[in-house]
């Protein structure tokens, strides 16, 4: 009776755990994290641009082979 009782009781805890776990990325999270990379893009192209380099026209060079 008593490893019935210990059985149930580790069931029921392997349960608990298993349900209270956050071992997967919410899709909040997801798109918070693309929001930041498309931020952080932005901002870095910006400065190139302040700084005055031309990515746009250098990759533009790099396709047509100029």
């Amino acid at each position: 009776m008593r490893v019935l009782i210990a059985l149930m009781g580790f069931a029921e805890s392997t349960k608990q755990r298993l349900l209270n776990e956050d071992d997967g990325l919410s899709t909040a999270e997801l798109l918070g994290n693309a929001a930041l990379a498309i931020g952080a893009l932005v901002i870095i192209w910006g400065a190139l641009q302040i700084a005055g380099v031309n990515i746009v026209g250098w990759i533009e060079d790099q396709v047509t082979g100029s």
